[in-house]
Parts: structure tokens; C-alpha cells; sequence
């Protein structure tokens, strides 16, 4: 299998190292804006730098994977399904629900395969806390409660292309609550503070992020997000039921201490962010990517799966910038969604 990557920064590099040592993987064509950065990664890996994006498709590939800034993700993935390619992209599809709506229909029309790169699906924490709740361990759940916390903000050239903090970091936390549960969300009611670094007032963004939301079977929960955390890189689940509770993502590295004499001390090595925290899981879905191209697997994470992450952070802006509260059906691109 030859397989196109669009994007050496970050993300596309650890998906590069991941694909170039896996057994079915032949080969690779890298690219990027920065045609240095592609040819510097390529020729640790072994492997082969196009000088731009057409030659990813004339050169002849079996996949895409897409690791570009958001921008430029909904293009190529409508010329990726226009080539009957099968895709993989980071999250989102776009920022705005018609160029996510337009880039799934052309995949759609196409019948090609499109998976989006939901990291925490592939997290062993997360996945137990789906099977937790499936198997009726923790009874009828009552209360989930959701949060990202980063260690320190993002340049601030990068807050404008963002899509704000309910689209680039609370989406994790609304497509995981929507996996781990299997419910639905119908309504939702947000606030946000920008009384931080004056880069986010600039940018007409928020640090810090509150979001009530409400469950198709009655479940209440909430999703918190800041980009000051000084602490440390911290994502947590924690989900209530009428038998029993559980929380993903505390161990000896979570970033918070006890006040309570006997409570467990302060971690030595705290998580520093989502690269780190994630690793394994940013393999795992690469890996899952290349058995689903080979026919081996359902997609486990679809189109429309992303279109209803970005619908609840859609509502969620809704909320902030209205203090209302938003219900899902009022956001467009509600129909042929589904909870896998």
C-alpha cells in the first residue's frame, strides 16, 4: 500500500513515523507548504518527498492522510473523493457547517472512505469507559462531567484560524461524550471568559469555556475547557451513575493535587500536552485507518460523526454569544447522523 501524507508539521509527523513501520504500508509520499520540512522528514523515514500536493495525486497512492492547517482540509478532501481515494483527516472537516456539509457530500456521492482523526476513540480510558457504561455498570448514568485543561495557550498567530475553544479543543470532549454514552445531544447552554492574556480578547476568542449540556435520555453534563492550565496538560472523564462512578484519565501524571491530609501527593512528571498524553492513541487510529482501507474494518469515525461535534460546538457559540440555551435542532446539518 503507497499512501499520500499532506502535512509534516506535528500530527503529520507522528502519523509518518506511524504508517512508515507498519507491515502493510509499502511506501509513502510526503508533502508540505514547506517542501524543506517534508524533505527533512522524508529522508529520516526513509521515504519520498513530492515537491506539492498535485504529485500526492498523479504519483499514484492507495490513501491521503490529511494533516494540514484546517483551511485547507474540506479541498482535499472533495479532491481526494473525486479521486476515489480514501481519506484521513485531523479534525475538523472546516470550521463552518456548509464547507463541512459539501466535503462530506462529495465523499458521500463518491462512495469513498473519509475517517476523522477523533484521537480519544482510540484512547484506552475513554474506550473503557464506553465499555463501562454499555455493559450497565454504572447503571442509568445521572452525570458526566468533562474537561480539557492546557498547560499554556497556543501562539497567538494561531488563535485567529482557531475556530474558537468550543471548535478546536472542546469538540474532543463533545465527540467522546457522544461515543462513551451512545446518546445524543439536544441542548446546550455555554459561557466563556476572555479575562486573560489579551491575545484571546484580540482574536474575539475565549480562554476558558463552560458548557451545560443536556442528553436524549435525561443525562446532564458538563464540558470545560481553558488554555491556562499551569499545572499541566489535564483531560478528564468523569461519568456518574446510579450504581457505581468512574473517571477516565487519572493516574500518576494527572496535573492536580489532594488538599485532604491522607489524598494522593502531586504528580512528579505531569502530562505537558496532547501529544504526549495521546500517543498511543494517535498510533492506534492510523493503524485502524490502514486495516479499514484494506477492507479489514468498519470506519470508525465517519463524516457525519465530525459534522455532530462541530453542530454541538456550533450551538455552543450560539449560547455563549446569545445566553441562551440552544437546542441541537436548531443547528443545520442535523439529518444522517447517527451514533455508531
Amino acid at each position: 500500500m503507497r499512501i499520500g501524507v499532506i502535512g509534516t508539521g506535528r500530527i503529520g509527523t507522528i502519523h509518518a513515523n506511524t504508517l512508515s513501520r507498519h507491515r502493510e504500508v509499502g511506501s509513502l509520499i510526503l508533502t508540505d507548504v514547506d517542501p524543506a520540512r517534508a524533505q527533512d522528514l522524508a529522508h529520516r523515514l526513509g521515504e519520498t518527498a513530492a515537491p506539492g500536493v498535485d504529485e500526492i495525486f498523479t504519483w499514484g497512492v492507495d490513501a491521503v492522510v490529511i494533516t494540514t492547517a484546517t483551511s485547507a482540509h474540506a479541498e482535499l478532501i472533495g479532491r481526494a473523493a473525486r479521486s476515489g481515494l480514501p481519506v484521513f483527516c485531523e479534525k475538523p472537516i472546516a470550521l463552518d457547517l456548509a464547507g463541512t456539509l459539501q466535503a462530506i457530500g462529495e465523499v458521500e456521492t463518491a462512495g469513498t472512505i473519509l475517517q476523522m482523526g477523533f484521537q480519544r476513540r482510540f484512547d484506552a480510558g475513554y474506550r473503557g469507559a464506553r465499555d463501562a457504561v454499555r455493559s450497565g455498570r454504572l447503571g442509568r448514568l445521572h452525570t458526566v462531567r468533562a474537561l480539557t485543561s492546557d498547560q499554556a495557550p497556543p501562539p497567538p498567530a494561531y488563535l485567529p484560524q482557531s475556530g474558537g475553544l468550543y471548535r478546536d479543543t472542546l469538540i474532543h470532549d463533545f465527540d467522546v461524550l457522544r461515543w462513551v454514552t451512545g446518546h445524543e445531544i439536544v441542548d446546550v447552554y455555554a459561557a466563556g471568559s476572555d479575562a486573560g492574556p489579551a491575545m484571546f480578547r484580540e482574536a474575539g476568542d475565549i480562554d476558558t469555556g463552560a458548557a451545560l449540556l443536556t442528553l436524549d435520555d435525561g443525562t446532564l453534563a458538563t464540558a470545560t475547557a481553558t488554555r491556562l492550565n499551569g499545572a499541566g496538560y489535564d483531560v478528564r472523564m468523569e461519568l456518574a451513575g446510579e450504581l457505581d462512578q468512574i473517571v477516565v484519565g487519572l493516574d500518576d501524571r494527572t496535573p492536580i493535587a489532594s488538599t485532604e491530609p491522607t489524598g494522593p501527593p502531586a504528580a512528579d512528571k505531569p502530562w505537558t500536552g496532547f501529544l504526549e498524553r495521546f500517543g498511543p492513541a494517535y498510533e492506534a487510529e492510523l493503524i485502524e485507518f490502514v486495516d479499514v482501507v484494506r477492507g479489514g474494518r468498519p470506519n470508525p469515525c465517519d463524516g457525519r460523526e465530525a459534522l455532530q461535534a462541530l453542530r454541538i460546538a456550533e450551538a455552543c457559540e450560539v449560547s455563549r454569544r446569545e445566553r441562551r440555551v440552544v437546542a441541537l435542532a436548531e443547528i443545520a446539518g442535523a439529518a444522517g447522523a447517527t451514533v455508531p
